[in-house]
């Protein structure tokens, strides 16, 4: 773990927050969207995960076991048979 570092909180509108160095920002990794979290008396901020990460290989082993038939019955109507298009 490297050094802290002392930062103020400041006001935001209505709320608070802190200014992250860009150094500190690039050393994490992060860039766009965070998660916090309180542990205690700490808050960890780290990348949001990416939402949908392995679905691709989930739905290829489900059609692999033939586990991916729908759980709703189907109830076309004439419009989704002639007028839909894929």
């Amino acid at each position: 773990m490297g050094a802290a570092i002392r930062i103020r909180i400041v006001k935001i509108g209505n709320s608070q927050g802190i200014r992250i160095p860009k150094r500190l920002l690039e050393q994490s990794g992060i860039h766009t969207e965070v998660e916090i979290e309180v542990h205690g008396d700490r808050l960890i901020i780290r990348p949001a995960t990416k939402l949908r990460v392995g679905w691709d290989e989930a739905f290829a082993a489900m059609a692999k076991r033939q586990n991916d038939v729908l759980l709703d019955d189907v109830n076309t109507t004439n419009w989704d048979r002639v007028e839909w298009e894929w």
